[in-house]
């Protein structure tokens, strides 16, 4: 099977495709469809009428994953996968799998100018829909205390305090605006020790580029409308890159699974709540070391599923 590695090497692909046990003529929807990886092989088996709805809010995404999905029973979406639900609606139809590969792509991790990665130097920008506020925004106009929740909240920064105070002394003299310029602040604001165990932008610009693109908030409201735009038997998939995205993906399929909440001391239920979905695998996947060593940015990556009932 032919898999897209110029743009962005689709994450663990035989298992996704197993979880999303893709019917010929069924109805799918990619909601990251980046450089379309997951969404040719998911498309390649639509022989019997089937249609995949391929999404994504990076410009650069819909014209390469254009290109490479054209022929095939696909229609593309420009959108944030927030607005999943009302694709579906729009078509008047429920889906029998749903795929969001969460996190940034690799092509928005290579192409410099996108300013989302510490190792080069280009314009503080990390916005994946390339509208809205950047993060050079966010680092020379919040206040100490929002910025530092930031970092604590989305980075899980224990440095967050120091690091935001040398961004505070730069900024006051002139703006922040390229990731190396913000990448020599960090490394001023952390203890020596951490600057040689590992790189110690990686959090920083994690909870900046998380808050840039509200990228929780919009997989809460995503969660919502997945669940709820799929057929009895339908599936959803979800791929996790860090522990906020998999925490999150976690409960929410807790949530949907769980049945009775009354309170153990309670004879009988009263609450009437049964299950409304089951869990494909109870832990989540990870790569294998074969594809850990083709990929090494697959590593952090976690695959969750559920069923619809």
């Amino acid at each position: 099977m032919e898999t897209s590695h110029a743009y962005h090497c689709p994450v663990m692909l035989q298992e996704v495709l197993a979880d999303l046990a893709v019917k010929p003529n069924g109805i799918y929807l990619d909601g990251t469809a980046g450089g379309g990886g997951h969404s040719y092989a998911i498309a390649q088996q639509l022989t019997e009428g089937g249609r995949l709805f391929a999404m994504d809010q990076d410009p650069d995404a819909i014209a390469e994953a254009s290109k490479r999905l054209a022929g095939l029973p696909v229609t593309m979406v420009h959108a944030n996968f927030r607005t999943l639900g009302d694709v579906l609606r729009r078509e008047n139809t429920l889906a029998d799998g749903i795929l969001l590969d969460l996190g940034v792509s690799s092509h928005e991790l290579d192409e410099t100018s996108r300013g989302f990665s510490y190792h080069r130097d280009a314009p503080l920008d990390m916005r994946m829909s390339q509208s809205g506020q950047t993060a050079a925004d966010l680092v020379n106009t919040l206040s100490p205390e929002a910025l530092t929740e930031i970092l604590f909240a989305y980075g899980e920064e224990k440095y967050a305090r120091s690091i935001v105070a040398q961004i505070i002394a730069a900024r006051d003299i002139k703006p922040i605006e390229t990731t190396l310029a913000l990448a020599e602040l960090i490394k001023k604001g952390v203890p020596a020790k951490a600057r040689r165990d590992k790189n110690p932008c990686k959090k920083t610009f994690q909870a900046l580029r998380i808050a840039v693109n509200d990228e929780l908030g919009c997989l809460d409201v995503a969660l919502e409308e997945a669940f709820a735009s799929l057929k009895p038997g339908g599936r959803l998939v979800i791929i996790t890159f860090h522990s906020l995205e998999d925490r999150a993906v976690k409960n929410a399929f807790q949530r949907f699974s769980s049945g009775c909440e009354c309170p153990p001391q309670f004879p009988v239920c009263i609450c009437g709540k049964t299950p409304r979905g089951t869990l494909v695998h109870r832990k989540p996947i990870v790569a294998s070391e074969t594809e850990l060593a083709q990929n090494p940015r697959s590593r952090s990556a976690k695959l969750r599923a559920i069923e619809k009932i």
